[in-house]
């Protein structure tokens, strides 16, 4: 006897995926660009609802899908997710793993089902049960009322909020019971976050170097002010002037660059004999160039290229040794070092000239650097006569072949590029 077409589960679920599919596809024919701003917000959301309940469907799918894998000889549903949906199996096992959690926890699936529990705070949400689950002192009571308030506070909170909100739920719950506990457990969380601190840098042979790290907490965020204290300034000098904002991970990248390039040398580790020596190998016929090339460390091999130009503007930065070298390498001169401008020397310009000196340039002066007008490369000294503040953008013209400057009567320092 087979079944009505109407009744048959299988039709069922084609015709509600079916209509789903069709609702959206009329929905994509619409420009948002003519909805009014009342629509848009109403359609946003209703579509973060959409969302979370269609995410709902999904995981509860993947929760029973290990037939999948057996049918098609898979060796699990990620692998057959990886073939033929082209999902990566690492996100795939996660998805997997997730709606294993869902399935345990009742109030979080009941959420998502709702749309009131998004996928990210689904997550967040049973990762912290899962930890509570674990811990030793709770109490199956415990879980459930964690459960219950995670659920409550997701309808309020943004996803990284509830993650905080997760790591101390149980003192939340129970203060007498969990606090010293949480307070172990937060000391164990930051050794463990010590010992995953790492720093990759590699030369990307294109002018720049590329690097990626892990830092524990406390010393990430006090980096990330760091850099931060040397991008706003540049951000607020060009919303002052109207000009365009380039994107804010280039702002904080240059912010970065400033911060190296400002370090004090003498409150650095001693290491090869001086604290940031930096040689630079550099041959007599390029040096004579107008656009030489020279070599940070003492060979090509073991060295990286950059332009004379940048390294003369290193030299105004950092302790720098010039090696000029003859034919068959042979050391022709041997520099003396030139070091910064000592914090008082900086303090008297700052006096002086309060911002960088570079015609119709206001960078305040925390923010520039101190240049040697008489080039360092030519015989110059680190002192005030020959000092002059510039922002980093006028100190890489400073010492750009395709530029020329000149200081003008008021003091102000004009550039020109070469015809």
């Amino acid at each position: 006897m087979s079944l009505d077409r109407d009744t048959n589960p299988d039709n069922a679920i084609d015709a509600e995926l079916s209509a789903i599919e069709t609702s959206l596809d009329r929905l994509l024919t619409r420009d948002p660009a003519y909805w009014r701003t009342g629509q848009k917000k109403d359609s946003l959301e209703r579509l973060e609802k959409l969302q979370a309940k269609l995410a709902a469907v999904t995981l509860r799918v993947l929760a029973t899908a290990g037939d999948i894998a057996e049918e098609t000889g898979a060796k699990d549903a990620s692998a057959w997710m990886r073939t033929e949906l082209l999902v990566d199996k690492a996100v795939a096992r996660s998805q997997i793993k997730l709606a294993a959690g869902v399935a345990k926890y009742d109030l979080v699936a009941a959420g998502l089902a709702e749309g009131v529990v998004s996928l990210d705070k689904a997550r967040v949400i049973t990762k912290a049960l899962d930890k509570v689950e674990a811990n030793p002192v709770a109490s199956a009571e415990d879980l459930v009322l964690a459960e219950k308030l995670l659920v409550d506070y997701a309808t309020g909170l943004t996803a990284n909020e509830l993650r905080v909100v997760g790591k101390r739920i149980l003192a939340e719950i129970d203060p007498v019971r969990f606090e010293d506990a949480e307070a172990k457990a937060l000391l164990a969380e930051e050794e463990r976050a010590h010992q995953k601190t790492a720093l990759r840098v590699w030369d990307n042979h294109d002018g720049t170097v590329g690097f990626e790290g892990v830092l524990p907490t406390s010393i990430g965020m006090r980096f990330k002010r760091l850099v931060e204290a040397y991008a706003q300034p540049r951000k607020q000098q060009l919303v002052g002037k109207g000009a365009p904002l380039p994107p804010w991970e280039r702002l904080m990248g240059q912010g970065f660059a400033r911060l190296m390039e400002t370090v004090d040398p003498a409150a650095l580790p001693r290491h090869g004999g001086d604290a940031t020596t930096i040689n630079v190998v550099i041959s007599l016929e390029e040096l004579r160039k107008d656009l030489g090339i020279a070599t940070l460390g003492y060979d090509e091999t073991n060295g990286t290229t950059i332009s004379a130009a940048e390294a003369r503007r290193m030299a105004c930065n950092a302790t720098i040794i010039p090696w000029v070298l003859g034919g068959d390498s042979e050391v022709l001169d041997a520099g003396r070092g030139s070091r910064f401008f000592q914090p008082i020397q900086r303090k008297a310009l700052r006096l002086q000239q309060k911002c960088c000196q570079a015609e119709g340039c206001d960078m305040p002066p925390e923010w520039c650097d101190a240049h040697h007008l008489d080039p360092w490369a030519e015989g110059g000294k680190t002192n005030l006569k020959d000092g002059a503040l510039l922002c980093p953008h006028h100190h890489r013209l400073a010492h750009n072949p395709a530029y020329v400057h000149e200081r003008l009567p008021d003091g102000s320092i004009r550039f020109t590029r070469r015809p």
